[in-house]
């Protein structure tokens, strides 16, 4: 009992370590703030609600047009956690086939690279084409897969070469198969850093999502960026704001959510404290 004392004082002592309360009170005491601020200036100055509305115009809009955002959100958030999914799937399969085969990081990672810098909203318009107007979905999960897909295509494969060398030289030593190097070495090895990947992942294929719900506007949209183009269109920006609420709240859950997992995981492989 007395050493069980002694190390929670140890561990709760460590100089620079802030407190869990202060990780919490600190952000919400400034948005607080922040808040109120906003709503006194919105007031003092009269700003019109089509303009700026105040945040006491955009709780009340989210309150009223619950019933209206909330299955555009859910509609959003399937194309969001399906375009993960299929990111995950091949990023780990073509992390794997990269550090299996120079040839192929060679003849394919480049292309991988020019995927990710070119411009989503250049490429929308070519994909819709392709998909035809009558399977947006399809677009959609396609445009978001892509903005998702490398961070973990590029977090894996620097996880999987990044094995230390003394443990490389000992699978040599023991003549491990390739499967064996794999499955016990490099794949353990890498799930930090798949982990990481993830964690990013996660936030960009819901902004991929509501990038692609914009560029594919129509009147055939059903998610939440459809409704902020609505409400733009109509002037309702109290209803825009709240729909912008409402997508930020998706992705911090998503954030803390893979960032949980991935605390988890590694806890249990006795990575992490």
């Amino acid at each position: 009992m007395a050493e069980t004392s002694v190390a929670a004082r140890s561990r709760t002592a460590i100089p620079g370590e802030v407190p869990l309360w202060v990780r919490v009170v600190v952000p919400i005491a400034l948005g607080v703030v922040f808040l109120g601020l906003w709503e006194f200036l919105v007031w003092r100055l009269e700003i019109p609600k089509f303009v700026l509305p105040a945040p006491s115009l955009i709780a009340k809009a989210l309150v009223d047009d619950l019933p209206t955002l909330l299955p555009s959100l859910w509609n959003t958030l399937q194309v969001t956690l399906a375009a993960f999914a299929v990111a995950l799937v091949l990023g780990v399969a073509f992390a794997i086939l990269f550090s299996q085969s120079v040839v192929f990081e060679i003849s394919l990672f480049p292309y991988a690279v020019i995927l990710q810098v070119t411009p989503i909203v250049s490429v929308a318009p070519l994909i819709l084409i392709w998909v035809g107007l009558d399977h947006i979905e399809r677009a959609l999960l396609i445009l978001a897969t892509i903005v998702a897909f490398f961070p973990i295509l590029s977090n894996t494969t620097l996880g999987l070469k990044s094995v230390d060398h003394n443990l490389r030289n000992l699978f040599d030593l023991y003549h491990a198969s390739r499967w064996q190097r794999l499955k016990e070495l490099q794949m353990p090895s890498a799930m930090p850093y798949l982990l990481g990947g993830m964690k990013i992942s996660g936030g960009l294929s819901l902004i991929g999502a509501v990038v692609a719900e914009f560029v594919a506007g129509s009147g055939n949209g059903t998610g939440l960026a459809w409704r902020i183009i609505e409400s733009g269109n109509r002037l309702n920006i109290p209803r825009m704001f709240a729909a912008l609420v409402l997508l930020s709240i998706a992705g911090i859950v998503i954030n803390f959510g893979l960032g949980a997992l991935g605390d988890l995981i590694l806890r249990r492989r006795g990575d992490a404290v």
